[in-house]
């Protein structure tokens, strides 16, 4: 049996992560305004890589924001209504809660993924750069 108290650990878990879900989709935006200035110079195969890179990255925030944002509304759902003494029902929505929590940690860690991949392109468009030049010799 759940009291009032346990739902409401969830909240400052749920809230920082919708937080750090935000920053990271501000991380997108500014990342594609500056993958537009680069698609004006020279860099154009740089470019078309990570705009598929970024595509799929965008897609995941917004699942992981919606899941995360769902889960919050469970949460607060199930306090509600332990608060009206229907426990069983609140039982059940914060299990709900717990695992939409968890499915959006689940397309977090996808999204983390792709976006390694995204810093290995630069780096191999970086090296190729440099071998150009004859700086960087493997």
């Amino acid at each position: 049996m759940i009291n009032l108290t346990t739902p409401a650990l969830l909240f400052p878990a749920t809230s920082l992560l919708l937080l750090a879900y935000t920053n990271r989709f501000l991380v997108l935006a500014q990342l594609i305004r500056n993958l537009q200035n680069q698609g004006q110079n020279d860099e154009r195969g740089l470019v078309i890589r990570q705009i598929l890179n970024l595509r799929k990255r965008i897609v995941l925030t917004r699942y992981m924001q919606a899941l995360g944002v769902s889960s919050f509304i469970m949460c607060a759902i199930s306090m509600y209504l332990i608060f009206v003494d229907c426990n069983r029902w609140a039982e059940v929505f914060f299990g709900i809660s717990l695992m939409l929590l968890v499915a959006s940690l689940l397309v977090s860690l996808w999204e983390i993924m792709i976006s390694t991949r995204a810093i290995e392109i630069t780096l191999e468009d970086m090296a190729q750069k440099l071998e150009k030049r004859g700086i960087l010799v493997e």
